[in-house]
């Protein structure tokens, strides 16, 4: 039985949780509350498997809540709302980085098909989610001696383009990355994140005023540039057209997911050849691997983040089992080996 406590001032929302939990009898409320500082409270008194908090939280806002669950009682968190308003988007993407491991839209109250499907989707998240192990933030995590491939040698000129897909965790690390690159970053970097509907704006946002580069979303058709880092738009694939133009395209998902990072690494591979670098990072499932393999086999480099520093290691270790990640590295070492491979040529 998988225990929740939902967390939520807003009714609409509440009845809405509580109608979708109610066709699955693997999944028990165990608690509500109605603000952030009843959510903490009923968390480290009922170590529940999930909590459910909603954005928009009174006492404690949803960022502060996060917060003080992973302080006092380390729990799986998701993030529900119900519009994607600018106030959401921000305590949501603070949030991520706190702690919290995905964020998703409410389930409708309606019956239709479409919306039987959204109610599965979410439930789905919830188990999903319950599964993943999360520890208290203020632990470091060790690090630990990593495997490694000899990386491609011989004539080829340094990397000129970066690559990076995400899913579960995902915002935390790459911030965690980018921050450690400086202004002067020569190669442009494309990323796929995989985050709910509405929200990719705000990521870009809050990445953009906390490192160095020029973050923003990317748009069909404009130049690649250095020193900036461009995000995957909502529902739509991101890639290079050429060596100097972006593309950003509707084709059709890729085992589910639009945008997709095997979509990126693909193109890129295409492209660039093997002065295109690809890095798969935290994330459940195993997008990503396909294109990497396509990097790999025009000798261009494939970084993997390890399972110790992942939140979830399933994107990661598709990658490494299918035995074409270069080096497998800890998340603090990343930014360094890109700036070796990008800048140093080594």
């Amino acid at each position: 039985m998988l225990r929740v406590i939902l967390a939520t001032s807003r009714l609409d929302i509440r009845d809405s949780i509580l109608k979708a939990i109610a066709t699955d009898k693997q999944i028990e409320i165990v608690a509500t509350a109605f603000n952030g500082a009843e959510a903490v409270e009923k968390t480290k008194e009922l170590r529940p498997d999930l909590v459910l908090l909603g954005v928009s939280l009174q006492t404690l806002d949803s960022l502060e809540a996060t917060k003080e669950i992973m302080i006092e009682a380390p729990t799986p968190i998701v993030l529900v709302f119900s519009v994607p308003d600018p106030r959401a988007v921000e305590l949501s993407v603070r949030a991520l980085e706190a702690g919290a491991l995905a964020v998703t839209p409410a389930p409708p109250q309606k019956s239709g098909s479409a919306d039987g499907t959204a109610v599965r989707k979410f439930l789905s998240t919830l188990r999903a989610m319950s599964q993943v192990k999360v520890v208290r933030r203020w632990r470091d995590r060790p690090n630990l001696k990593t495997g490694s491939k000899r990386l491609p040698t011989g004539n080829k000129s340094s990397p000129r383009i970066v690559g990076i897909a995400a899913s579960t965790g995902g915002p935390a690390a790459v911030q965690s990355i980018l921050a450690k690159l400086p202004g002067d970053f020569p190669a442009p970097i494309l990323i796929v994140q995989h985050i709910a509907s509405g929200f990719i704006e705000g990521v870009a946002s809050w990445l953009d005023a906390a490192i160095a580069l020029k973050v923003k979303v990317a748009e069909d058709g404009e130049l690649l540039a250095p020193h900036v880092v461009y995000l995957a738009p909502d529902g739509h694939h991101l890639g290079v057209a050429s060596r100097s133009r972006i593309v950003v395209a509707d084709d059709p998902p890729i085992n589910g997911f639009r945008p997709s990072g095997t979509y990126l690494f693909a193109s890129m591979a295409r492209v660039f050849g093997s002065e295109a670098v690809g890095i798969i990072l935290t994330g459940m499932g195993n997008d990503g691997a396909d294109g990497l393999r396509a990097v790999y086999e025009v000798d261009g480099t494939v970084l993997a983040q390890d399972e110790t520093s992942s939140v979830v290691f399933g994107m990661p270790k598709a990658a490494i089992d299918a035995g074409i990640a270069h080096r497998v590295l800890p998340l603090d070492e990343i930014a360094r080996t890109m700036i070796s491979l990008v800048m140093n040529g080594c």
